[in-house]
C-alpha cells in the first residue's frame, strides 16, 4: 500500500540533514488502482516498519497486527529476537537509516519506541519520506525536537501519534468536559505525581568499559549522543536513568499524568520554571525531583474565556502533594502509577495515571456536555484509522504531533528546570524563541561528578568531586537544541 516518491532513498551517506520533497499523505482508493504498485491501497492493510521493537516496540506492534509488519529494527539482536521469530515475514536490520534506503518504497508508516534520544531523528527523517509515524513517550529529548516534529508533521500531512494511551481513553475526555462546564470553577493549581523511578537513577557514571556483547551494535545505540564506553547499566531499559539517552520519571511519565492537565485547561508554553532535586549528577537523573511550571492566562478555545494563571507542581521518586481538605481516610493517591489534583475555586478535582477514575472532592458526579470524539478501539488502531483517511478529511488521533508536541515542551521543560537548578532562581523561559530570558552569559553552573563517602577508623571521610565551571547560557542552549553528533543530522526546521 505504500505511496512514497520514486528515488526517495535515505542512504546513510545522503542521510545527513536532508529533508525530501514527499507526497502529503493518502487518499482512499479502490485496491485495482495501485495494483501495478505491487502493494495493496490505503483502503486495505499499511506495511509498517518498526524501530526499536525489543521493549514497547513490540506491544505497540502485536495491536497493530491486522496490517502488514514488513520491517523490524533493533540495535540489540538478543534483546529484539523474540520479535523477530514473532513476525517472520519481516525483514531485519539495526541501522534505521539501511532500512529507509532499502525499504523507503515499501512501507508506508512507522512505529518509533527507541530509547528517548533518537526518537526525533528516526521519525524526523520517516516524516520527511511521506510516512505517518506513531512515536512513544516522551515525543522528544528537548524542546526544539518537539518543535521541529510538529511542524515536520504539519508540513508532510501525514497521520502521528504519541504512544500516550491515556490520550484514548474516556477519563482524559470526562476532565476536559467537567473543567470546561465550569465544574469545579477556576483553576490556578494543579499537583501531579508519580511513583517512579523503578529503574536505576541518582548514579554516578561508570568508569572504565566493558565487551560490548556481540548482539548489540553500541555505535547504534549511542546515535546522536556523545559516544561513552559501553556499560551494561545502559541497556536494555535502564536508558531512561541517564540524561544522555533518557529523561528520567519526568519524562517517562509525565506524559501519561499531564496529559489531562495540558488538554483541560488549554495549555501553552510556560512563562517560568524551577526545579529541585535529591543528589543531582552530571550523567544521571536524580532519584526524586519537584517542579514548578506556571502558565499565564490564557484565552478558551471553547467560548473565549480568559483562563487564570495556573501553577503546575511536579513531584516524583515517591514523593507526593499533600492531600487536600476533604480528602477521605486510607484513600491511596497513588492510582496505577500516579495521580493529579486539580485545585478548583468551586471544586477539586482528582484523577489517576492515564487520566483515569476521575472524581471530585465534593462526592458530586458532573453531567457535562460531551464534545470531545470517544474512540471505541485501541490507542494503535485509532492511529491506523487516521493513516488512512486523507489528509482533507482526516480526523486526527488522540494525541496528533500537533497537540503532542507542545505537550512535549512542557514536559522537557520540567526536565530543563531540574538540571539548571544549580542557578539557584526561577527560570524565565520565551517559550515562542526557545530561550531562557534570565541567564546572563557571564553566569556558571557547577554540577556533581563523584559523591564519595568512605569511614576510616570510625570517622566519615565526604568527597565530592564537581566539574569546572560551566557557562549557564550555553549549556541551557545545548540542553533546548543538541548538537548531534557527526554523521546524526536532523531535517531542517520547517518555517
Amino acid at each position: 500500500m505504500s505511496k512514497s516518491k520514486k528515488g526517495d532513498s535515505f542512504s546513510r551517506r545522503k542521510f545527513v540533514g536532508t529533508t525530501l520533497a514527499s507526497t502529503a499523505g493518502f487518499t482512499i482508493v479502490p485496491s485495482f488502482a495501485v495494483s501495478g504498485l505491487g502493494h495493496k491501497a490505503p483502503s486495505d492493510k499499511l506495511n509498517i516498519a518498526g524501530i526499536g521493537v525489543g521493549g514497547m516496540g513490540f506491544r505497540n506492534l502485536k495491536e497493530m497486527e491486522t496490517e502488514n509488519i514488513v520491517g523490524l529494527c533493533d540495535v540489540d539482536f538478543k534483546y529484539s529476537d523474540r520479535v523477530f521469530k514473532h513476525y517472520p515475514k519481516a525483514k531485519t536490520y539495526k541501522d534505521f537509516r539501511k532500512m529507509y534506503d532499502e525499504m523507503g518504497n515499501s512501507i508506508d508508516a512507522v512505529v518509533v519506541a527507541t530509547a528517548d534520544h533518537t526518537h526525533a531523528i528516526t521519525t524526523a527523517q520517516a516524516m520527511a519520506m511521506g510516512k505517518h509515524a506513531f512515536l512513544q513517550k516522551p515525543l522528544t529529548h528537548t524542546v526544539y525536537e518537539s518543535r521541529l516534529l510538529t511542524r515536520l508533521a504539519d508540513k508532510h500531512k501525514v497521520a502521528t501519534s504519541m504512544g500516550n494511551q491515556g490520550s484514548s481513553e474516556e477519563g482524559v475526555s470526562l476532565m476536559a468536559e467537567w473543567i470546561a462546564n465550569g465544574e469545579i470553577g477556576e483553576v490556578t493549581k494543579v499537583e501531579a505525581f508519580t511513583d517512579r523511578p523503578i529503574w536505576p537513577q541518582g548514579l554516578q557514571r561508570p568508569k572504565g568499559s566493558q565487551d560490548v556483547p556481540s548482539s548489540l551494535d553500541w555505535d547504534l545505540f549511542i546515535g546522536p549522543a556523545p559516544m561513552r564506553p559501553y556499560n551494561e547499566i545502559y541497556t536494555p531499559w535502564n536508558w531512561r536513568g541517564w540524561w544522555d539517552f533518557g529523561t528520567g520519571a519526568l519524562g517517562d511519565m509525565a506524559c501519561h499524568i499531564l496529559h489531562p492537565v495540558f488538554v483541560g485547561l488549554e495549555l501553552g508554553y510556560p512563562i517560568s520554571a524551577q526545579g529541585s532535586s535529591t543528589l543531582l549528577m552530571t550523567d544521571c537523573a536524580p532519584n526524586a525531583e519537584k517542579v514548578s511550571l506556571i502558565f499565564p492566562e490564557r484565552k478558551s478555545a471553547r467560548g473565549g474565556a480568559t483562563l487564570p494563571e495556573v501553577e503546575v507542581v511536579w513531584y516524583d521518586g515517591g514523593l507526593q502533594p499533600d492531600k487536600p481538605a476533604g480528602w477521605p481516610d486510607g484513600k491511596d493517591m497513588n492510582n496505577q502509577g500516579g495521580g493529579v489534583i486539580f485545585h478548583g475555586s468551586k471544586d477539586t478535582l482528582v484523577c489517576g495515571c492515564y487520566g483515569r477514575d476521575p472524581w471530585l472532592i465534593s462526592g458530586r458526579t458532573p453531567n457535562a456536555p460531551k464534545f470531545r470524539r470517544r474512540i471505541d478501539t485501541s490507542h494503535e488502531q485509532d492511529w491506523i484509522r487516521a493513516c488512512k483517511e486523507s489528509p482533507e478529511n482526516r480526523v486526527e488521533t488522540a494525541s496528533p504531533f500537533s497537540e503532542a508536541g507542545p505537550f512535549n515542551e512542557m514536559v522537557v521543560m520540567g526536565v530543563l528546570a531540574v538540571r539548571l537548578q544549580g542557578l539557584n532562581k526561577k527560570l524565565e523561559w520565551d517559550g515562542k524563541n526557545m530561550q531562557f530570558t534570565n541567564i546572563k552569559g557571564d553566569e556558571t553552573i557547577k554540577i556533581i561528578k563523584e559523591d564519595n563517602f568512605s569511614i576510616h577508623d570510625g570517622h566519615p571521610t565526604f568527597e565530592r568531586i564537581y566539574t569546572d565551571p560551566i557557562n549557564a547560557k550555553e549549556f541551557a542552549a545545548e540542553l533546548i537544541k543538541h548538537k548531534y553528533r557527526d554523521g546524526w543530522d536532523l531535517p531542517e526546521m520547517p518555517s
